[in-house]
């Protein structure tokens, strides 16, 4: 009954979260009132990505087929199309300026010429193994008039821009491209995760005042920057969650499993708030005696690790050059952020307030199972495709060339991929 109506509340939007730990799928929808109703989400443990990138694909077909099913049968809707995440240490970020100069001087700039100008920073030459990922316009100049941020509807001959580009490797595209072509499911839009993450967790207020989004993932912390409402800077650090239950495993000589069972119920980021006398007991294997474990010692492993974490995170934001300009702070968000004490340690490394993130920006009524940091990039991705869609239909209304174009090059990039996968699947045959 919803695909004969003809308005375009029921469109269904679903959020692919391909993490290190979980795979976590979000159908929502956008209601008359332009938020997102979350309909319903599946998750299940990820067994083939490492660091936020796909390692194994036949095992991530399988955990996709899994969250993607448990999410159907939660929501009662059928899915086929999704937006997915990008992440990993291979993410990189870079600066370009880019000028069109018109020929007509009596017509005002339109979106079609900022597309124009998008498109060209598109061609620029990669690195071999590069694919460009997101181009996002900074400030704009018009006829030498710079800091104009919407430059529509404005008279000009010379348009000039600033922007952040995002660029990823092929390789781990076209393992995000397979999987989700080989579990029967086609992508919408390719996103990396901080910005999916920023779209969930942070106000329009705060990115205005600046601030930075630190997303502490099990295999990766991804961090983006803000400033005057524009991303600023992104960056990607190979560390989360595994390498602290990694450490805990080490350091205190248990199984993983018990390791990450111990962080996620006891852990601290603080090793001066655990009491000493503060005990848990570890069951031994079979035969041996059960382990005693101090709190304290728990929670000094934790600390060492993410202060490193933490030290790296405020390099990127020094290197941002907006270290002494972000009146936000932090926001901390992702399954990391879920230890206790947390931003405390955060505002004592680097001086800068801090708050946890919550996936509840944008949404109607954020029902209380998906409230959880860890699901900020799912929720995120399903934000990000409503405002996506909604952006191809005010632009397809005012200008019908415009979204083929942005339909064109996002199909040539699907396109690309598609490909090479083939030709790789006719040469292992």
């Amino acid at each position: 009954m919803e695909n004969e109506s003809k308005t375009p509340e029921p469109e269904i939007l679903v959020g692919l979260d391909i993490g290190t730990t979980k795979i976590a799928c979000f159908v929502g929808q956008r209601n008359e009132h332009g938020k997102i109703e979350i309909l319903g989400y599946g998750k299940s443990d990820s067994v083939g990505v490492t660091r936020g990138v796909v390692s194994n694909i036949e095992r991530t077909v399988s955990s996709i087929k899994l969250a993607v099913q448990a999410a159907e049968e939660n929501s009662g809707i059928e899915i086929k199309v999704v937006n997915v995440g990008i992440a990993g240490q291979h993410i990189k970020s870079l600066q370009h300026r880019g000028m069109i100069t018109r020929e007509n001087l009596d017509d005002e700039i339109r979106q079609s010429d900022i597309n124009n100008l998008v498109e060209d920073m598109r061609r620029l030459v990669m690195p071999p193994g590069a694919q460009i990922l997101h181009v996002l316009p900074q400030e704009f100049t018009v006829d030498s008039e710079p800091g104009i941020k919407d430059p529509v509807g404005m008279s000009g001959v010379r348009l000039e821009a600033n922007f952040h580009i995002i660029t990823g490797d092929i390789a781990a595209a076209r393992n995000i491209y397979k999987c989700i072509s080989k579990a029967g499911l086609e992508i919408d839009q390719l996103v990396l995760e901080p910005l999916a993450s920023s779209s969930s967790v942070l106000t329009e207020e705060e990115k205005e005042a600046g601030i930075a989004l630190v997303d502490i993932g099990g295999g990766t912390t991804d961090i983006a920057i803000f400033q005057d409402g524009i991303i600023r800077h992104t960056a990607v650090i190979p560390f989360g969650g595994k390498v602290i239950s990694s450490d805990i495993s080490k350091g205190c000589n248990i199984m993983s499993k018990q390791a990450e069972k111990l962080k996620c119920k006891f852990g601290s980021a603080l090793a001066q708030e655990m009491s000493t006398n503060e005990l848990v007991c570890i069951p031994g294997l079979t035969g041996r005696k059960p382990k005693e474990i101090s709190l304290r010692n728990l929670a000094s492993i934790i600390e060492a690790r993410m202060v490193e974490i933490i030290e790296h995170v405020h390099y990127e934001i020094k290197a941002s050059g907006l270290g002494d300009q972000l009146i936000g702070g932090i926001v901390v968000t992702g399954g990391g952020s879920q230890l206790r004490h947390i931003t405390q340690l955060f505002q004592y490394h680097t001086g800068l307030d801090c708050r946890v993130g919550y996936p509840n920006e944008h949404l109607q009524e954020s029902p209380t199972e998906t409230n959880i940091p860890s699901f900020s990039t799912g929720v995120g991705l399903v934000i990000r495709g409503s405002e996506e869609s909604l952006r191809n239909e005010s632009n397809n209304q005012s200008e019908p060339t415009q979204r083929k174009e942005r339909r064109n090059l996002m199909e040539d990039f699907k396109k690309n991929i598609k490909e090479w996968f083939e030709k790789e699947e006719e040469n292992q045959h």
